[in-house]
C-alpha cells in the first residue's frame, strides 16, 4: 500500500531529528597548555592547568560568581549564608540541605566541611597550609553550621574558604576510604562535573553530575586534552577536534585567532605577575648590590612590548596592579644598563656574573625568561635556563634548587595574600611552613603581620604599602610583567555568563554551559 506524501516525509523528518550527526552537542573538549595536570588533589594542585580543571568539579562554602574577580562579587556556594562577629574573629557558614557527594558518598554535610578546612589547613595534606595559619577552631556545632574563630581578623577569611586552593571542599569519606594517593588520583567533590578517568599526559575525562544541586548540567562530558604544543593546540581547535583552548600568551595569537570566523577570544583577568624571585641564600645573589644590577637590567617596557600590548602590562609593585592594598606607584628599580654594569664591578665581578634558573617547558614562561636572558646578557649577566617539565618545575623550585625563580601567578585579590605567601619568612620555601617565598625574603615580616590584625583601614594600606618599599629596596624580587588569561572558544558554546575573570585561570564550566548548535 502506497504512504501518503506528507507521512513518509513526516517520517522522514522524524528520523533526521533523532539522527546522530544532528543531535545537540553536548560533550565539551578543552585544550590544556601542558603535558600534565600533575596531583588531581585541589589541595596540593598549584599549578593553571590543574586549578582550571578542578574547579568543574569541587564547591566552596562561598564563590565569586562566575565571570567576576573581586571579592564584592562574593556569593553562596555550599553555604546559603554566613556572618561574622563584629571584630571579625567568629564567622558561622549556614551549609545548603541535601548537597550530595560524588560517586555516592552521601550528603555533603557540616562534618565534610569541617574536616575539608582542617585538611587544608595541614602542611601534609595541602599546598596552601600557611593560608590558615590565623585559624584557632574549626567547629560543626550541628548538621549544617560551620564555626570558624579566628586568633587575629584576616582580610581575605572568604578567600580560603570559597572553591580555590584550599577552599574546595572534599569529601570526608571518600578522601579517608581512597588515602592520599587514591585521592590525588581519583578526586571527589560536590561541584557540576565527576572524575571519571585520567591518562597522564594525554586527558582527563569528567562526566555530568545528575544530582548537582543547582541542577543537572546540560553538558554530558567534558574531555580535558592536555596538548603542550601551542601549534598542535591551535591545528586541533581550526580543525575543530577542540571546542575551547588555552592561548599562546602573545598579541600574534590573539590577533590571528580572532580573525578566525566563529572564535571568540578572551583576554581574561587576573592577571598573572611574572617575577624573578632571586634567591638571596645564595651566591651571588647574596650581595644586594648583584640583585640591585639585575633589577636596572630590566627593561619592562621591552618585555611589555615583546608579550604584547593589548594583553599584558608592565608590572608596577610586588603585588599585582588592582589587588586591595597594591601601591600602584611602588619605587621599582628602572631601567639602567650603565648603572647594572657599575653595580656588578662595585660588586667584585668586573666582567660579569653567571646566575641559573629552573624554568617550566610551558611556552609562554620560556619564552618569557628567554628574553629576560637577552636582556641580562647586555649587563655582562649570563642566565643559564635548565627547562623541566611544569610539574617537575613545581617540585624542584619548592626544593630551593634554583638561585631564580621565574613565578607567574595570580591571588585571591588582597595584598596580604601574595605578601604572605611570597615574602613572609614563614613562607620560605624547605621550611616547616613553606609556601612559595623563593627569595628567602624576610625584611617586611612585621608590616604583613601587622597588617593583618589592623582595622583601622588607612593604617592597614598604608603598612601593606611600607612593606611593599621594603621588599623592592632589598630586592627580594623583580617584578616584571603581568598577562592576561587568553582562551578561545567556538560561539557555538554559551557558557552561561560573561566571562571577565575567573581566579582558577580557566573559565568556570557551569551546569548551564551549553552548546546552542
Amino acid at each position: 500500500m502506497k504512504r501518503p506524501v506528507s507521512i513518509l516525509a513526516a517520517v522522514l523528518a522524524g528520523a533526521l531529528m533523532a539522527s546522530p550527526a544532528l543531535a545537540q552537542k553536548t560533550v565539551l573538549t578543552v585544550g590544556m597548555q601542558s603535558s600534565d595536570a600533575g596531583v588531581l588533589d585541589p589541595h596540593l594542585n598549584s599549578g593553571t592547568p590543574g586549578k582550571a580543571m578542578l574547579q568543574w568539579m569541587f564547591n566552596g562554602l562561598v564563590r565569586i560568581k562566575p565571570g567576576e574577580l573581586s571579592p564584592e562579587f562574593m556569593e553562596p556556594d555550599l553555604a546559603e549564608s554566613w556572618t561574622s562577629s563584629a571584630d571579625g574573629k567568629e564567622w558561622t557558614f549556614k551549609l545548603r540541605q541535601g548537597v550530595q557527594c560524588h560517586h555516592g558518598y552521601g550528603e555533603f554535610t557540616a562534618e565534610d566541611a569541617v574536616y575539608s578546612l582542617k585538611r587544608a589547613s595541614s602542611k601534609d595534606s595541602s599546598a596552601f597550609s600557611s593560608d590558615y595559619s590565623a585559624v584557632q577552631s574549626i567547629e560543626a556545632p550541628d548538621k549544617y553550621t560551620v564555626k570558624i574563630a579566628l586568633k587575629e581578623p584576616i582580610p581575605s577569611l572568604l578567600g580560603i574558604v570559597m572553591n580555590y586552593h584550599g577552599g574546595n571542599m572534599v569529601c570526608k569519606k571518600a578522601a579517608e576510604e581512597l588515602g592520599k594517593e587514591g585521592f590525588a588520583k581519583k578526586p571527589v567533590g560536590t561541584g557540576p562535573f565527576m572524575f571519571q578517568e585520567y591518562v597522564p599526559q594525554q586527558y582527563a575525562k569528567l562526566v555530568a553530575n545528575p544530582n548537582y544541586f543547582r541542577g543537572k548540567p546540560k553538558l554530558t562530558e567534558i574531555l580535558y586534552r592536555f596538548i603542550p604544543s601551542d601549534s598542535s593546540r591551535d591545528l586541533a581547535f581550526q580543525s575543530g577536534e577542540l571546542d575551547m583552548m588555552l592561548g599562546r600568551q602573545e598579541q600574534a595569537w590573539v590577533d590571528r585567532m580572532t580573525a578566525l570566523p566563529g572564535v571568540k577570544v578572551v583576554a581574561m583577568g587576573p592577571a598573572e605577575m611574572s617575577v624573578l624571585h632571586l634567591n638571596m641564600s645564595q651566591p651571588p645573589l647574596d650581595n644586594i648590590k648583584v640583585r640591585q644590577a639585575i633589577a636596572y637590567a630590566i627593561d619592562r617596557n621591552a618585555i611589555w612590548q615583546f608579550r604584547g600590548k593589548n594583553i599584558s602590562r608592565p608590572a608596577v609593585s610586588v603585588v599585582p596592579s588592582g589587588y586591595l592594598g597594591t601601591d600602584e606607584k611602588a619605587p621599582l628599580l628602572p631601567f639602567d644598563l650603565a648603572k647594572s654594569k657599575a653595580l656588578l664591578a662595585e660588586a667584585g665581578f668586573p666582567n660579569g656574573v653567571t646566575i641559573k634558573a629552573i624554568n617550566t617547558t610551558l611556552p609562554s614562561m620560556l619564552s618569557f625568561t628567554e628574553a629576560v636572558q637577552a636582556l641580562l646578557k647586555r649587563a655582562n649577566i649570563t642566565l643559564e635556563i635548565q627547562p623541566v617539565e611544569h610539574a617537575t618545575f613545581h617540585q624542584q623550585i619548592r626544593q630551593d634548587l634554583s638561585q631564580v625563580v621565574h613565578f607567574q601567578a595570580a591571588r585571591f585579590p588582597v595584598a596580604d595574600v601574595y605578601l604572605s605567601q611570597f615574602f613572609h619568612s614563614r613562607a620560605i620555601v624547605k621550611t616547616p611552613t613553606a609556601v612559595t617565598n623563593f627569595s628567602h625574603c624576610k625584611v617586611a615580616d612585621a608590616e604583613i603581620d601587622a597588617a593583618r590584625s589592623e582595622t583601622d583601614k588607612v593604617k592597614q594600606l598604608a603598612l601593606w604599602k611600607t612593606a611593599q618599599e621594603k621588599i623592592i629596596a632589598d630586592v627580594c624580587a623583580i617584578p616584571v610583567n603581568e598577562m592576561m588569561q587568553l582562551w578561545a572558544y567556538k560561539d557555538s558554546l554559551d557558557l552561561g555568563y560573561k566571562l571577565k575573570a575567573s581566579l582558577n585561570l580557566g573559565p568556570p564550566v557551569l551546569e548551564t554551559t551549553r552548546f546552542t548548535k
